[in-house]
């Protein structure tokens, strides 16, 4: 148990560190964390412990199975009816459906079950506290270095939750972050995005995922549990106004129109249709002195890719491995937070920027649409893109053995029907390209 004492009028407790957010990255911090012996408090704003995030496509990439089946956490989630989705692009070439053998898994569970289920995995870890309906007003410092946090219940009733680390894992709109002052950069977004959950209009691939990226719209479907599809559209901005005065018509018409899709008409929609017309980008530098920030807190980008959850999972085991020694003792707490500032961008700054610049809503410029033909007509392409769109390589790989592929393909295809010699090869790359 935390040590408490009086401040004041106000009460403190003593932790190892202060996790304010208890959705997936602030309850996978708490229990690795207090699974490597630290005093750990998770302070979440909501006080009823089957609380959820509403609007999330909830599909986990395969980048994150790995810390799944670390947390124990994977067979859980498959006993309350999760999938094991592959990955299917339909593409203005045809479809990018990578070998069975060579195509990763990822996960589909509605965050109706995962989140409480992440949420009781932590306060069932020995050292970890999860304390419910306590909302943050302000941060304590010492020497420049955060320290805690101060927080009040729903009475009203103010404590001080002191820690040599506190962890910013609430989100996208992060009040931690906000009172930290961090640096933020923000990259605008040319897109809106409307879903909701069907039954009843089961896609054909099922229970594989689909993608319609259809230059520059997209639209998805994510079979999930209970027999429930989640289906949503990401249309550019300008579409707006079709949308606005009937959201769930308007979703129903738009895959009434995409080629080798689903009639929604068939099925019935399942609970409200949900949107979100602002996601700006934003990328947070995620550490300070005493401050680390994990999951969309320290980086929110645009939930087309489907990287948010998966994402949450793999920072908050790369900040509790990083910080776990010095949390023991073993080192300083800033050699830590180096190294997981130096984890973070390493393993995702390059995929978030590749994906801030097409959240602007261009469409597909040459190098793309010479990748994404080419993984239409070569299962080793769509072998590599499946790679890079479940978030297990980096753009660089990718390119460097993408590329070479996809040009190959391409010029096969060109050749197979009958464009003329050799010299006319490029001509005909330069329009699938």
């Amino acid at each position: 148990m935390a040590g408490s004492e009086r401040d004041g009028t106000r009460a403190t407790r003593s932790y190892d560190a202060v996790i304010v957010g208890g959705s997936l990255a602030g309850c996978a911090a708490a229990t690795l964390l207090g699974r490597a012996g630290a005093r750990v408090a998770v302070v979440e704003k909501s006080p009823d412990p089957a609380a959820f995030k509403r609007i999330c496509s909830h599909f986990i990439q395969a980048s994150a199975v790995p810390t799944l089946e670390r947390l124990d956490l994977l067979e859980p989630m498959l006993d309350a009816g999760a999938l094991r989705p592959r990955f299917n692009a339909r593409v203005p070439w045809g479809w990018i459906a990578p070998p069975p053998e060579r195509a990763a898994r990822g996960v589909n569970l509605r965050r109706a079950k995962l989140d409480p289920l992440v949420r009781g995995l932590a306060a069932s870890t020995p050292g970890v506290e999860v304390l419910l309906g306590q909302t943050v007003s302000a941060l304590r410092r010492d020497a420049g270095a955060v320290t805690g946090v101060v927080a009040h219940d729903r009475d009203g009733v103010e404590a001080a939750f002191e820690a040599p680390l506190t962890i910013g894992a609430d989100g996208r709109d992060s009040r931690i972050a906000e009172l930290s002052g961090v640096e933020v950069k923000t990259y605008p977004h040319g897109r809106f995005a409307y879903g909701g959950y069907f039954e009843g209009a089961v896609p054909e691939r099922a229970p594989d995922a689909t993608v319609w990226m259809m230059d520059p719209d997209w639209a998805a479907a994510f079979p999930t549990d209970d027999g429930l599809v989640f289906y949503a559209v990401m249309p550019t901005h300008d579409r707006l106004p079709e949308f606005k005065p009937d959201p769930a018509a308007a979703v129903v018409d738009y895959f009434e129109r995409l080629p080798e899709a689903p009639s929604l008409r068939a099925g019935r929609l399942a609970g409200p249709m949900l949107g979100k017309l602002d996601m700006t980008n934003r990328m947070r530098t995620p550490t300070a002195p005493g401050l680390a920030l994990v999951g969309d807190a320290a980086l929110a980008t645009d939930p087309l890719f489907g990287v948010g959850c998966g994402w949450a999972f793999q920072s908050a085991e790369w900040l509790a491995d990083s910080v776990a020694p010095a949390l023991r003792g073993e080192e300083a707490l800033d050699a830590g937070l180096r190294r997981y500032r130096r984890l973070h961008s390493r393993r995702l700054r390059g995929h978030a920027r590749m994906i801030h610049d097409y959240s602007t809503g261009r469409k597909l410029q040459p190098p793309e649409r010479l990748l994404f033909s080419g993984a239409a007509r070569d299962p080793r392409v769509a072998a590599i893109f499946d790679a890079f769109g479940t978030r297990q390589i980096g753009p660089a790989r990718m390119m460097a053995t993408g590329v070479p592929l996809a040009l190959l393909a391409n010029a096969r295809h060109a050749l197979g029907r009958g464009r003329g010699p050799a010299a006319r090869v490029g001509a005909d790359l330069g329009k699938a390209a």
